[in-house]
């Protein structure tokens, strides 16, 4: 009776040990997801003081779209969550729209080729931030059905184990992100 007994604790022992390492492996795949992004966002702030200098040179009364990049870069750098850095995301990459289509108004501009050079640079770091953010969204979603099933989430709470936020566009955010920058060039002199 007493060996079965013991069977039965050491079965619930290793079952809450399968659990715990298979929550410990998503947090830690999540962990690896969200500093991938980290990455790729710092690398792209990193390249925008460049290429707002460059632009700058150019198109001299536009000042409003370079101080919106610049608050815009500014907040991202300060965002300590996962929601506040998608937020700041998303008003980064509508400013930098606006430069981009300030730079579209200006063809020396775009003919030089440290404009093409860094604007070949941000391309291929906005598509590392979107592949970043793909992965990281998988892994948040693997760790939270994780938590969240049964008998996983009988333990995940007291092991210490919380559901993780998705990197997302927010749902008032989402028609400004996907809407072409309009640009005023009227009242250049």
């Amino acid at each position: 009776m007493s060996w079965v007994i013991i069977a039965i604790v050491a079965a619930l022992l290793l079952f809450i040990i399968y659990i715990y390492n298979s929550l410990v492996r998503s947090k830690v795949r999540v962990d690896e997801a969200w500093s991938d992004i980290t990455v790729q966002l710092k690398r792209r702030y990193d390249l925008i003081p460049n290429l707002v200098e460059t632009v700058k040179g150019y198109a001299k009364h536009e000042r409003q779209v370079f101080t919106e990049v610049t608050k815009a870069r500014t907040e991202a750098l300060k965002a300590k969550t996962v929601g506040e850095a998608a937020q700041a995301d998303n008003m980064f990459q509508a400013a930098l729209k606006s430069l981009f289509a300030v730079a579209e108004a200006y063809p020396q501009l775009r003919a030089t080729e440290n404009f093409q050079q860094l604007q070949s640079d941000v391309t291929d770091t906005e598509d590392k931030i979107q592949a970043a953010r793909r992965f990281y969204n998988g892994a948040v979603r693997d760790l939270n059905i994780r938590i969240q099933t049964f008998p996983n989430n009988i333990f995940a709470s007291m092991l210490g184990f919380r559901l993780r936020e998705f990197f997302d566009v927010e749902e008032n955010q989402r028609q400004e992100v996907s809407q072409p920058v309009k640009v005023d060039f009227s009242d250049t002199k």
